[in-house]
């Protein structure tokens, strides 16, 4: 049996058993590897994480085997790792790991947690959300440098409605951008309020950048996802590890990195030097909570003067009052009386 490997975080000793498993056999990366990125990126992934429910993408057995996503907590989870309690759309609910020091980010690392997918909510009110995430997804024809393009005139439409983004590189050809805000609105307001911003996004550049929920209209556009802040949606976290042969992580940047950094630069080899050099550069996120205010105004003066509703949600999730049907068009167009 491989020796097991102990690292101390904040005071706490985590067990690490099999270090040597190889995770990604492209690059050589093992799973001790993972860990001790984790242990060097750990200020401020526990930042990102810190009491809020979790949901882990586990990949025990490296990239190349077989994966799940962990919501419920571990049957051995430890007695110092809190957990939070969430409803999904379903009525059903779940009890997730809510890491507060990064033992607890180490101790998920040695179950094979990749990538870690938090809620938008803390543990102590998990209704309402504190952040609005906003996901630049490129479509087949466009790649990150058009995410990069649609990332900037972003930044121009969160101004004017009285919001800052904080951006980071999703780990793959995507942008995420993420604005604190105070815990006062549902999800529902919320994910109304993505809606308005990327409506706004799309009427500035149409040839661009989409709204549109099915992949046979959107085109070679940037797709805002908004459904990403629909209840039980969750986004990759910054400095997760992201399953992919190369080991990408997703990285927090500066407005100012935008224009020139891409993904390639961060992955779990230089990230913990560019850590140890800059530090977490989103370090004062917390220190922010704006308001939704104007991006709902916004929202209700597109269906008072355009007639623009509500959007499709996620297919698995309840029909929600003012939704349109969720029918593909070219499905749609072939029912009867259609």
């Amino acid at each position: 049996m491989a020796e097991a490997l102990e690292l101390t975080a904040g005071g706490r000793t985590v067990r690490v058993t099999n270090p040597q498993k190889v995770y990604f056999p492209e690059r050589g990366f093992t799973k001790g590897d993972v860990v001790r990125y984790y242990l060097a990126v750990g200020e401020g992934i526990l930042r990102v994480l810190r009491d809020r429910p979790t949901t882990l993408e586990r990949y025990p057995d490296g990239v190349d085997g077989e994966s799940f996503f962990q919501k419920r907590a571990p049957k051995n989870l430890p007695d110092w790792i809190p957990t939070g309690r969430i409803s999904f759309p379903s009525g059903r609910h779940a009890d997730e790991i809510c890491p507060d020091e990064p033992a607890a980010v180490l101790w998920a690392a040695n179950l094979g947690c990749l990538t870690f997918h938090p809620w938008p909510v803390r543990r102590h009110d998990t209704e309402h959300p504190d952040e609005l995430r906003i996901d630049l997804d490129p479509q087949p024809g466009t790649d990150y440098a058009d995410a990069v393009r649609a990332a900037l005139e972003l930044r121009d439409v969160l101004d004017g409605l009285g919001l800052t983004g904080w951006p980071k590189t999703s780990g793959g050809r995507g942008l995420h951008v993420f604005v604190p805000i105070a815990p006062e609105w549902t999800f529902t307001q919320v994910r109304r309020s993505a809606i308005a911003v990327a409506r706004e996004l799309e009427r500035r550049a149409p040839d661009r950048i989409t709204t549109a929920w099915w992949k046979e209209e959107r085109g070679a556009k940037i797709f805002v996802d908004y459904n990403q802040t629909a209840r039980d949606r969750t986004i990759a976290s910054a400095y997760s590890v992201r399953p992919k042969p190369h080991a990408p992580v997703s990285a927090p940047l500066r407005w100012d990195e935008v224009g020139s950094a891409v993904p390639a630069d961060f992955d779990l080899a230089t990230m913990p030097a560019r850590f140890a050099e800059v530090g977490d550069v989103h370090a004062d996120m917390d220190e922010h909570a704006f308001r939704l205010d104007a991006a709902l105004e916004l929202a209700a003066r597109d269906e008072r003067e355009h007639g623009l509703g509500d959007l499709p949600y996620p297919p698995e999730h309840p029909k929600m009052t003012g939704e349109p049907k969720r029918v593909q068009p070219s499905r749609a167009r072939k029912q009867p009386g259609a």
